[in-house]
């Protein structure tokens, strides 16, 4: 399915020239820094801070550290990079069975589903191992954050982005690739477009839901019940925050069905419950279109189905008592 992108030229400098593309990214307003030579990390300390469109700076670092590649800071450059990145090795399923073998597949049918155009007339880079980097502005007031992947807002396999916070390599920097250095390659020289709405959509925060009031997870009762009503909502929430994709729905609905039963008791608040297991769930918000709305229904829904059942404790056994008996003296 993945379509190959014709090269375009666009740079005044050969590959390689680390310090030409250092300038020419500043020149653009993109704020640079060193990254070690032929990688991804940077070669200085606090780099966000640190990272500038200053000419002289610039000439500084690249005269000492030629080899160093570039890192561009996306937040003050105002970027939004989409990182797709080439299937090496297996494609899951779902992926496969769809004929994806690359990130810009995902990008495409994401695209097709909401009834947009693949967002492919923009900056565009060829990475070393057959990925690429299509780089967006983000529109004013947005907020967007950089994700990996489907977790939280993310778009899907193999399409990670690069917003506030993080860097993209420039083109033209080096990567070693079976020993061999390739360049990061302008593959579409055109200006910098501004992202899709539908992808700022997809990629902003949902709004946090509201907290509820505080309450007690107990009313006045005995330490045992107390001790177990402490562990019973540990144990769950556990349940709750670990569980897999696939699997949120049923661990939310079970954890307030076996609190409820412990709410029949009147051991426990519905209003306790639903804190609880709300704050456990907050990690899933956003995955997979589990929203506010499904974690709200099924923690009610559960805490319904476990209040007719009224969870029974029974009592533990008398210890024998012993009796020992003393010699008189």
């Amino acid at each position: 399915m993945t379509t190959t992108t014709v090269p375009v030229a666009g740079t005044r400098t050969s590959p390689g020239d680390l310090l030409g593309a250092a300038l020419d990214a500043a020149e653009r307003g993109w704020p640079v820094f060193p990254l070690v030579p032929r990688g991804k990390r940077p070669a200085i300390d606090r780099w966000q801070q640190r990272a500038t469109c200053d000419p002289g700076r610039i000439r500084r670092w690249w005269t000492r550290y030629p080899a160093c590649n570039v890192g561009i800071n996306c937040g003050p450059a105002g970027l939004l990079v989409l990182d797709l990145d080439a299937a090496h090795g297996r494609v899951p399923p779902q992926w496969a069975r769809r004929g994806v073998t690359h990130g810009r597949d995902v990008l495409a049918l994401l695209a097709q589903q909401v009834d947009e155009p693949d967002p492919v007339d923009t900056f565009t880079v060829a990475t070393p191992r057959g990925g690429e980097h299509r780089y967006f502005y983000r529109p004013p007031g947005s907020r967007l954050r950089s994700t990996i992947g489907a977790r939280g807002r993310g778009l899907g396999w193999h399409v990670d982005t690069r917003g506030p916070g993080a860097l993209i390599t420039a083109p033209r920097s080096l990567a070693s690739v079976h020993g061999v250095p390739v360049p990061y390659t302008v593959t579409w020289d055109l200006p910098v477009a501004v992202l899709p709405g539908w992808l700022v959509t997809a990629l902003t925060p949902l709004p946090t839901p509201p907290r509820p009031a505080v309450v007690p997870v107990l009313p006045a009762t005995s330490h045992r019940v107390t001790a177990y009503v402490q562990a019973a909502v540990a144990a769950e929430c556990r349940n709750v925050a670990t569980a897999g994709e696939g699997h949120r729905h049923i661990a939310v609905f079970a954890a307030a069905a076996a609190l409820g039963e412990l709410l029949g008791n009147g051991w426990i608040s519905a209003a306790a419950i639903t804190q609880h297991l709300t704050d456990a769930a907050r990690r899933h918000l956003g995955v997979a279109d589990f929203d506010w709305h499904e974690l709200s229904t099924t923690i009610r829904d559960g805490i319904a189905a476990g209040r007719e059942h009224p969870r029974i404790l029974t009592d533990r056994p008398t210890p024998r008592t012993r009796f020992i008996t003393r010699e008189q003296d």
